[in-house]
């Protein structure tokens, strides 16, 4: 995926085929994208590259992603969509 330099492209990138994706990635890119270092970013939009099934099993907990650094971003916007 290119660099999604602008919030618009990023924002296009997290509309997902699954309701239960968009509503962790639309608010996490509102609310938190800005503030993450440009590493994270760049771990962030390597995450929107994901397929659908695989992200959905990460963030449901069924399944772990063998990158460590795709994990630690799973973990990241569960912890923040926490109450």
């Amino acid at each position: 995926m290119a660099n999604l330099d602008s919030k618009a492209k990023l924002r296009w990138a997290c509309r997902r085929g699954m309701l239960e994706l968009d509503v962790l990635f639309m608010p996490f890119v509102e609310d938190a994208y800005d503030a993450l270092s440009e590493k994270d970013k760049g771990i962030f939009q390597r995450l929107l590259e994901g397929d659908d099934p695989d992200l959905f099993a990460w963030f449901m907990g069924h399944e772990k992603s063998d990158d460590e650094e795709l994990d630690y971003m799973v973990q990241l916007i569960l912890n923040r969509v926490k109450v």
